[in-house]
C-alpha cells in the first residue's frame, strides 16, 4: 500500500523535471517530421538547393533526419546562368562534402538551343519554370523539397506544407488540402507531384536564430562586405556582367550583404555593418521588410506576380 503513492509522485517529479521543447526546436522537430514524411510517401522525392540559406538549412535538417544514414534524395538546383559565383561555388562545395548527387538544370540551355528567349528586363527568374519542370519529369521526381516560407510573400503564405501540382506543374490555389492538426497529406496521381515545404512555418528570423544556433556555414554574401553598387528602383544592385549602370546612374562602394542571393538581375544588396549570425539575428528582428519584399526586383513586377508564377509551376 505505501509504494503507491511513492511511485506516484516519482512520475510527477519526472514529468515536471522533463525540459519544455523551445521555439526552434519545435520547428526543428516538426521539419524532420515533414521531412521524413515525404520519404516515407514519395517514390523518389528530391530537394532544392540554391546555396541560399533556406536550402542550406534544409539539408541541415534533411541531414538530421536520417542520421547515421545517408540522405535518400539528390539535390537539384536550376541555375538562371545568372547567379552569384560565390553562391555556386558553395552549391557545389557542399554537395559534395555531404556526399550527395546534385542535379543541375540551365536555364542557359535552354536560351542556347531556343527552347526559351530572354526577357526585355534582363531577369531570368520567371525563365526558371519551364527547366524546373523538365528536370522534375525526367527524374521522376513526385515530392520536391522547396525553401519557400510563409512570410516570405503573400503568394506563399497561402500555400500548404504539402501543395499538390497537377500533371502539368501547375497549382490552384483554390484546390488545397486541409492540413489541420499538423495532418499531413502527400498523396497524388501518376503524372502529379507535391512541393513540400517544411519551413513553411519559420519565419525569417527563425530560420537566422537556427543557423546561429546550429553553427551553420553560409556563403560570404549574406555577411557584411564592400561592394560596388548602384542605386535603381530602391534597390542596390552589384555591378556585374549582367547587371551594369544605366545613364544618370552612379556607382560607390558601399558596405552591404544580402539578405536572399537569388538571380544578380533581379537580387538588391542591403546596406549593413552586420557579419556574424548573431548581428544579422539582431538586425532581421528590427526590420519591418521581408526579404523579398526589401531585396527582389522580380516581385515587383505586378502585385501578383509571384502568384500567377506559382500557377505555372514555378515554386
Amino acid at each position: 500500500m505505501s509504494t503507491t503513492p511513492t511511485t506516484h509522485v516519482t512520475a510527477l517529479s519526472t514529468t515536471a523535471a522533463r525540459p519544455a521543447l523551445d521555439e526552434l526546436d519545435a520547428l526543428e522537430a516538426e521539419a524532420i517530421l515533414i521531412i521524413r514524411e515525404t520519404a516515407a510517401e514519395c517514390a523518389r522525392p528530391v530537394l532544392l538547393f540554391s546555396g541560399g540559406k533556406d536550402s542550406v538549412v534544409m539539408l541541415h535538417l534533411a541531414r538530421k533526419a536520417f542520421w547515421p544514414a545517408p540522405v535518400p534524395f539528390p539535390l537539384l538546383h536550376v541555375d538562371t546562368g545568372h547567379n552569384f559565383p560565390e553562391v555556386l561555388a558553395y552549391r557545389d562545395a557542399t554537395a559534395q562534402a555531404a556526399g550527395m548527387r546534385l542535379v543541375v538544370a540551365s536555364v542557359q540551355d535552354y536560351i542556347d538551343d531556343g527552347r526559351l528567349r530572354e526577357r526585355p528586363d534582363g531577369t531570368r527568374n520567371p525563365l526558371q519554370t519551364r527547366p524546373l519542370l523538365d528536370a522534375i519529369a525526367a527524374g521522376g521526381f513526385d515530392g520536391v523539397f522547396g525553401g519557400g516560407r510563409r512570410d516570405e510573400e503573400k503568394a506563399r503564405a497561402k500555400e500548404r506544407v504539402f501543395s499538390l501540382r497537377d500533371e502539368f506543374g501547375q497549382w490552384d490555389p483554390r484546390n488545397q488540402r486541409p492540413e489541420l492538426w499538423t495532418l499531413f497529406n502527400p498523396r497524388h496521381a501518376p503524372g502529379e507531384h507535391v512541393r513540400v515545404f517544411p519551413l513553411s512555418n519559420w519565419t525569417e528570423l527563425d530560420v537566422w536564430r537556427y543557423i546561429e544556433r546550429e553553427g551553420i556555414a553560409l556563403p560570404s554574401l549574406y555577411y557584411a562586405h564592400e561592394r560596388e553598387v548602384f542605386r535603381r528602383d530602391g534597390m542596390w544592385l552589384a555591378v556585374t556582367p549582367v547587371t551594369r549602370p544605366r545613364q544618370g546612374e552612379e556607382t560607390e562602394i558601399r558596405t552591404v550583404r544580402y539578405r536572399t542571393v537569388g538571380d544578380m538581375s533581379c537580387t538588391g544588396a542591403v546596406e549593413s555593418g552586420a557579419a556574424t549570425n548573431h548581428e544579422i539575428a539582431v538586425e532581421v528582428a528590427a526590420s519591418t521588410l521581408t526579404e523579398r519584399g526589401a531585396t527582389r526586383a522580380d516581385d515587383r513586377l505586378t502585385e501578383a506576380a509571384m502568384e500567377d508564377r506559382k500557377k505555372e509551376g514555378y515554386f
